[in-house]
């Protein structure tokens, strides 16, 4: 957790296998502190050390996606162990939780090495326009990685350990970074190196394609709006920073919904107007976020090596009204016809923990290539190998259609229901709905949110967590509930009719369905915690006073 320097010797040896040549540092012998931080391409290699980090399973790839066990729209299904279901049943303790352990060490290391890329370009009297972006690039990444730290660990009476460079020394490697007394104070340092990433970064739309996925005013912009958005909990005033702020990504940056939801999820339009932010993704050279294969059906019905580690819930299928466009491009049920490397087939899944369904966000680039002799799918959209299943699809991280729904529940919040309608109305609209909102309610925001973010990692958790902290009892109930699946006679055949025998008849939001299974007990929620994670009690106990735990998690 402490912040160091960057290894000059790792950064002079770094050799990525990336989808854009800006990530692909070369060997060119061995650098040293006088002679590093000088040119361009020192800045630039220095920021791959940073944007590594996104790739890792650890971070985007998976890890963090188990948080998402605890919600009503994801179901683990392979067996876990104390790691994953700790987190899935709201029973964090500190000790057992490696999986988020791991993204928490490297959010920090993200943090030191941007701090370190500030530290040096801010010494330079003259740099250089690229150098100047590069600083920029730091400090959103700066931004982004303590940003995932406060509002998941930060509390009103207790924030996060964040140092900056204004305030440290970068060659002093003896204490942790200090503790922020609040986690308003780490939202307030937050969007301070928004704004100075804002006034270097150029828009997505100047950058050329050699560039993308490189941070851009467009994401500065749409953190700001998250982490008002999350410290709206604690001072409601901040509600009212976003509606100006998601109009300017729209009006300035030339931001907006596609057409169709449907093309939101396609290799084609990784780039588009909606897309803010995500990781940066490759089949071919193996780079880039993991989770389209982790999604993916166990063992990909003898074509490729899927994980299946998540599945979503009867619960999320429930949700969407029957004619909801984005209920199909969210998920597959049984009988469901997909291409799947050049072949078509219909749904089923016959492996693992049964729930009869499957996340189809991410499948578009299953959809090319072809089964070779060995019955194997190939394909230069998939990554060859099975144990590091990237594939040509971005995992967004901020799309602009989650900007919308951050300014209809800003406008909500206020008190300002009707000028949100025309704002959910766009999102409602897409998805074949129409225009069903004059005065809507935090209740539709919750729905819209729900049917037009499931599976993705805007955090379905947190959502809740806040709501709840928010007084809206739907959303602890939610939180609290048991998952359901549904249970088919022959697991192995799509057109298979539901058990009825095994499954029982069940209502979930108003709708009746039969075969249903449960496949994650209720639990409870201790709302005293104040929505937050605990920090590793390892760290509590070695930062000996310096790190304080947050309420209701033990220290030793």
């Amino acid at each position: 957790m402490k912040f160091k320097t960057i290894s000059i010797l790792l950064l002079s040896s770094l050799s990525l296998a990336s989808c854009s040549d800006w990530l692909d540092v070369k060997s060119e012998g061995t650098a040293t502190e006088a002679s590093f931080w000088k040119s361009d391409k020192d800045f630039s290699d220095a920021l791959v050390a940073v944007y590594s980090n996104l790739e890792l399973e650890e971070t985007w790839g998976r890890n963090l996606f188990w948080e998402q066990g605890a919600s009503d729209d994801v179901f683990f299904s392979r067996a876990r162990g104390n790691a994953q279901m700790n987190l899935a049943n709201l029973n964090m303790d500190g000790s057992t939780e490696s999986s988020i352990k791991d993204f928490y060490n490297y959010m920090y290391q993200m943090m030191a090495r941007s701090n370190n890329i500030i530290y040096n370009g801010l010494k330079l009297q003259s740099p250089s326009t690229a150098i100047s972006r590069h600083i920029g690039e730091a400090y959103f990444l700066r931004a982004f990685s303590h940003f995932m730290i406060a509002y998941r660990y930060g509390r009103a009476d207790n924030g996060v350990p964040f140092v900056r460079y204004e305030d440290y020394n970068p060659y002093d490697d003896s204490t942790i970074p200090p503790q922020r007394a609040t986690v308003m104070e780490n939202y307030d340092l937050i969007i301070q190196d928004l704004d100075k990433a804002i006034e270097r970064l150029p828009w997505f739309n100047e950058y050329t394609a050699d560039d993308y996925g490189r941070a851009t005013k467009d994401a500065a912009i749409a953190l700001k709006v998250k982490t008002y958005a999350y410290w709206a909990q604690h001072d409601k005033t901040k509600w009212a920073q976003i509606p100006a702020l998601v109009d300017k990504l729209e009006t300035e940056g030339g931001r907006g919904l596609l057409d169709n939801f449907s093309d939101v999820f396609t290799v084609a339009n990784e780039w588009s107007k909606e897309s803010i932010w995500a990781i940066n993704s490759t089949g071919a050279t193996i780079a880039g976020s993991i989770f389209p294969g982790i999604c993916l059906d166990n063992k990909g019905w003898g074509r490729y090596n899927g994980w299946g580690n998540f599945k979503p819930t009867l619960e999320l299928w429930a949700e969407y009204n029957q004619n909801d466009l984005r209920r199909p491009v969210t998920m597959m049920q049984y009988g469901d016809e997909f291409t799947f490397f050049g072949e078509k087939r219909k749904f089923y899944s016959s492996t693992d923990l049964e729930c009869g369904f499957m996340f189809n966000k991410y499948m578009d680039p299953y959809k090319y290539g072809s089964v070779n002799e060995k019955g194997a799918g190939v394909s230069s959209y998939v990554s060859s190998n099975g144990d590091r299943p990237t594939t040509d699809l971005n995992v967004p991280v901020m799309r602009f259609a989650e900007m919308l729904l951050f300014k209809a529940e800003a406008l909500i919040e206020q008190g300002h229901s009707p000028e949100a309608a025309p704002v959910l109305n766009r999102i409602a609209k897409r998805a074949g709905m129409g225009e069903p909102y004059t005065n809507p309610t935090i209740y539709n925001l919750m729905h819209e949110r729900r049917c037009e973010l499931a599976g993705e990692y805007t955090d379905r958790v947190m959502d809740l967590k806040r709501w709840t902290a928010e007084g809206y009892t739907d959303a602890k109930t939610r939180l609290e509930s048991a998952k359901h699946g549904l249970k088919y006679l022959n697991r192995s055949d799509p057109a298979s009719a539901l058990d009825t025998t095994n499954g029982a008849e069940m209502t979930i939001n108003g709708k009746t369905y039969k075969g249903v299974i449960q496949i994650m007990a209720a639990k409870t929620y201790d709302a005293t915690k104040g929505c937050v994670l605990p920090y590793a009690v390892n760290e509590v106990i070695k930062a000996k006073g310096a790190l304080k735990q947050n309420n209701g998690y033990p220290s030793k």
